[in-house]
């Protein structure tokens, strides 16, 4: 089995300088991670964009879309940024006969304390066996895009009633 993993940037790839935060966002964390791994499936990573989420345009998105409409994988992989992950996530509904799972962190992946490993793995699994759709993988769970929600309070992804 073949994933196409697309990164778009987002906390899971930030890099920090200084104790007074600055940051940029680096290379895709998920090609170390994943390097480090004896895998059983083989896997591309195409670093797209290096964007905090908070700054995705339509135009990203468009982008974005139009990458996963044209790339021969039937099983796709985005890691992005949590704060708009679901506003992307909904703009691919309309790719056809794909499954794509997207997935991110709330602390960098360079972070002990991150959960970008374990996110990663969820997402990796998750796109090998779920049928065609759009899906999140976060907080242990997998979501279809079009029934969840960020808390903000609590800081993590739910279910929710579907959007339609």
């Amino acid at each position: 089995m073949h994933v196409s993993i697309i990164t778009v940037g987002g906390t899971i790839d930030k890099v920090y300088f200084d104790a007074k935060s600055r940051y940029e966002v680096g290379p895709p964390n998920v090609a170390r991670i994943l390097g480090e791994l004896t895998l059983s499936i083989s896997y591309t990573v195409n670093p797209l964009l290096r964007k905090d989420s908070l700054d995705l345009t339509d135009a990203d998105r468009r982008f974005i879309y139009d990458t996963v409409q044209a790339d021969p994988a039937p099983r796709i992989l985005i890691t992005h940024g949590t704060d708009t992950m679901i506003t992307t996530a909904r703009s691919l509904a309309a790719v056809p006969a794909k499954t794509i799972v997207l997935t991110g962190a709330m602390e960098p992946a360079l972070f002990k304390t991150s959960d970008a490993v374990f996110n990663i793995g969820c997402a990796l699994a998750a796109v090998q066996i779920l049928p065609a759709g759009v899906y999140i993988a976060m907080n242990g769970a997998i979501f279809a895009a079009d029934r969840v929600v960020k808390n903000l309070e609590q800081n993590r992804f739910e279910e929710s009633e579907a959007t339609g």
